[in-house]
């Protein structure tokens, strides 16, 4: 089993990228992981957001295999407290799947296809982040689920 993280298009901020770099790092050393970046549309400044939605989602859905077990971030998702999601993750370990993936979409959310792929989806909060932001967020949260679940000092509940 495999722990992978998509995001469509790069990451712009260095100081972001800093700071996955730092959790991306902390997760490969517990379990096997990977970031992988879905690149942008090309000619997207040209097309209305339904069309860039229908072409990230094709992007996203050619590269999934059939046993691969998919979590949208998404803002009409779940919440979980940090316990709970810690949980969460563990009971997806257990299931027999090749790969979990946890997805961040663009600017504009997911194609319809990709919401009926999807197997879950979770929101970080009611709040609403930029989507450069909260792959760092995600990335911390994996981490820190782990760490719970590994009983590291990282989580102080």
């Amino acid at each position: 089993m495999k722990l992978e993280f998509w995001m469509v298009g790069n990451t712009a901020f260095n100081y972001l990228k800093e700071g996955m770099d730092i959790y991306e790092k902390r997760l490969k050393h517990f379990i096997p992981f990977e970031s992988r970046i879905i690149p942008d549309i090309k000619g997207a400044k040209n097309m209305r957001e339904a069309q860039i939605k229908q072409k990230e989602g094709e992007k996203i859905l050619e590269k999934l295999e059939q046993g691969d077990f998919l979590m949208l971030l998404d803002e009409r998702g779940k919440q979980f407290d940090s316990l709970v999601f810690a949980d969460k993750l563990e009971q997806q370990f257990q299931l027999s799947h090749k790969r979990i993936i946890y997805l961040i979409g663009g600017a504009y959310g997911f194609s319809d296809e990709v919401y009926a792929r999807a197997n879950g989806r979770w929101s970080l909060s009611k709040l609403t982040f930029s989507h450069q932001m909260v792959r760092l967020f995600v990335l911390e949260q994996l981490y820190r689920a782990i760490s719970i679940q590994r009983g590291l000092p990282y989580h102080h509940a």
